[in-house]
């Protein structure tokens, strides 16, 4: 396999001593004489090891360290310095160099250390690679089912998939938005292009800008580097912006001129950076609402709404529950050494009655809890979690007279509230604030109806 080194180092001679004596190893070799110089190579070539000194005028070895571990984690980066001490030694492996060599070294001792910090870089790139083909293959494999309101979903998929148009994918949380999106990139005109995804809700806003647009040198406190933004990692290829309407307003403007210039400007720098991007971006709010409410631009929302596809909640496709539970059940099962033919009839029918508001994510999560539990190749109902169970009139203990009434409906709303908020917990394992967000809520009122129900959190069983 062939290998990318490259050499940071403010002496030229080191430089090419370096570059002379691993080439024979067949290793293509990079020289930068600075970590500006350094993080410029590392933009444009497939690097696969940094070998950087210690003391440098400008960018030194340790805040190109950083910087790396910053923009590029899996990157092993071997220090070396004339200045050698133990404190620098120890310094460099806390900030995440693979090694450390002192100058004047051996070359022979310096072979040793770049073969298994290449080693390494590759252990890392084949289990990278896996992990993207095992994603790729649940993600695509995942769009399961046969109901008419999937049906329709897969039949928008065929239509836009060859085309550029923006897309917006609305659904509620855990439908499979990201899902629809990969499938879109895959099947489409830029699948050997980047997939990028960003979510917006999980981005301080004070760093949205920069995470976007990329930044130049000094633009803020921190930004020790140039940087390019999700719209240049994506050029040529799609951009997924998840939860695009949590995104503040101050930043919609630069979002909507993006989308119809195609061009952007870093933070720090006036000049503007063309970009050839698809955009996908994916709500679980009423956009609509949020225009009204002056919380999101009304032109911004017609840009994203050029061809909008909306992602049917799990209740609304019950009839794909069955096989989408069997794939889970199989993928997960195969993962975890064990072979499943199936769900019992109980276990199906119990399912099929449950109302799922956290979707196709819950019945993972259930799945994949039913796997662990299962003991047999036939997964029953008592495999399955408990607050699958909870909503049933028959454990509620409410009264129901003829023709299904209730004889209390303050007793049954007040049950059918808890099952919903218990459920809600299980799937965020017991996080309330998400609890909250799943059935759409405020946190305060989450808390009012965990104390007027009287729900302990400490005592869900997860």
């Amino acid at each position: 396999m062939t290998h990318n080194v490259l050499v940071v180092d403010d002496e030229p001679k080191l430089c090419d001593l370096l570059a002379s004596a691993l080439s024979q190893n067949g290793i293509t070799v990079f020289t930068a004489g600075n970590g500006l110089h350094a993080l410029k190579v590392l933009e444009c070539e497939d690097i696969d090891l940094v070998i950087s000194d210690w003391r440098m005028p400008g960018m030194d070895g340790p805040q190109l360290l950083a910087e790396i571990k910053s923009r590029f984690p899996q990157l092993p980066v071997i220090v070396m310095t004339a200045y050698s001490t133990v404190k620098n030694a120890v310094q460099s492996m806390r900030n995440g160099a693979f090694d450390y060599i002192a100058k004047p070294f051996d070359i022979d001792e310096l072979d040793i250390t770049v073969s298994k910090a290449l080693q390494f870089r590759d252990i890392l790139k084949d289990n990278q690679r896996m992990r993207a083909e095992l994603d790729e293959h649940q993600q695509i494999d995942s769009l399961v089912g046969d109901s008419p309101s999937f049906r329709r979903v897969l039949h928008a998929i065929d239509s836009v998939r060859e085309s550029n148009a923006t897309i917006l994918l609305t659904g509620e949380s855990g439908t499979g938005k990201e899902m629809v999106a990969r499938a879109i990139h895959k099947h489409g005109n830029r699948a050997d292009k980047p997939f990028v995804a960003v979510n917006c809700a999980a981005i301080p806003e004070g760093l949205l800008e920069s995470e976007m647009f990329g930044h130049r040198k000094g633009a803020f406190t921190g930004a020790v580097a140039d940087r390019i933004g999700r719209f240049q990692q994506a050029d040529k290829g799609t951009l997924f912006l998840d939860e695009i309407g949590e995104m503040p307003l101050a930043l919609q403007a630069k979002i909507l001129r993006a989308l119809q210039e195609r061009v952007i400007e870093p933070v720090g720098d006036p000049r503007e950076r063309k970009v050839d991007v698809r955009v996908i971006a994916a709500t679980n709010k009423n956009l609509l609402d949020a225009v009204a409410n002056k919380e999101f631009r009304e032109d911004l929302y017609y840009r994203l709404n050029v061809f909008p596809i909306p992602l049917p909640a799990l209740r609304e496709r019950v009839e794909d529950i069955a096989p989408l539970a069997r794939h889970f059940a199989n993928t997960l099962g195969a993962a975890a050494g064990k072979r499943f033919s199936g769900f019992s009839a109980a276990a199906l029918q119990a399912m099929a009655n449950y109302s799922w508001p956290g979707n196709i994510r819950e019945l993972q999560n259930c799945v994949e809890r039913a796997t662990i539990v299962a003991s047999q190749a036939v997964i029953e109902e008592e495999d399955l979690p408990a607050y699958l169970f909870a909503s049933r009139p028959a454990d509620s203990g409410v009264l129901i007279e003829n023709n299904g009434v209730p004889a209390d409906l303050e007793a049954a709303l007040a049950e059918v509230e808890k099952a919903y908020i218990l459920a809600a917990l299980q799937q965020s394992n017991g996080v309330q604030a998400a609890a909250a967000q799943l059935i759409g809520i405020s946190e305060r009122s989450f808390w009012y109806r965990l104390k007027k129900l009287g729900i302990h959190v400490d005592k869900i069983v997860r």
